[in-house]
């Protein structure tokens, strides 16, 4: 039998896929540099945590329209992830199944929420699970991601960063590489989605 992957999945281990939505894609309403890079990456990764029956959960930007984060409200960015438009809807090449466990974040509109655990219950639901590590990866570096791996080391998980499956937006040229440095300054640990072993090879 092959060895095991030194990350290879455990009963006490998920992932979480943040934001790989399409307003976040090449091309959408605030399209992250090379963001479509995530989605192969991430499809193993959901492969061997479900080959290993561990749970897998997607988060998501759900804005109602006027969301305080838009420019027009004086916020930062571009309206984008409206709930039930097509540019908040995940990736058509993202391996999703009919089983697939969906947390929306920033869904009130006079506040906002980066993190997949910000109000959304995903902490919670993670220790009902029994899960004590999480793996992350998804959009973007420097905002959702890095907001999701601080807040879940906040509620005492440990967390693994796939560095192959994340891409950052970069409005200054080392965001992506200072946001890997403050997840791991934190106490995150960075690894691979080869890492991972396959998933012919992961444990039930």
């Amino acid at each position: 039998m092959p060895e095991s992957s030194p990350l290879a999945p455990s009963e006490r281990d998920a992932l979480i896929v943040v934001d790989v939505q399409n307003d976040f894609l090449p091309g959408g309403a605030l399209g992250v540099p090379d963001g479509d890079a995530v989605i192969e990456p991430l499809n193993r990764a959901i492969a061997v945590f479900r080959a290993g029956d561990r749970p897998v959960f997607f988060s998501r930007d759900w804005h109602p329209a006027g969301h305080c984060s838009f420019e027009a409200q004086g916020g930062p960015w571009p309206p984008h992830c409206v709930a039930d438009t097509p540019g908040a809807q995940f990736a058509a090449r993202l391996d999703m199944d009919t089983d697939v466990q969906v947390f929306s974040k920033a869904t009130r509109p006079d506040r906002d929420a980066y993190s997949a655990l910000d109000g959304t219950g995903l902490a919670e639901r993670l220790r009902a699970e029994g899960v004590h590590r999480v793996f992350v990866g998804g959009l973007a570096t420097d905002y959702c991601v890095k907001a999701t791996v601080l807040d879940a080391l906040g509620a005492g998980f440990e967390v693994i960063v796939l560095v192959d499956a994340i891409r950052a937006v970069n409005l200054n040229p080392d965001d992506g590489q200072h946001a890997t440095r403050a997840m791991v300054a934190a106490g995150a640990r960075t690894g691979s989605v080869s890492a991972l072993g396959d998933a012919g090879t992961a444990p039930a």
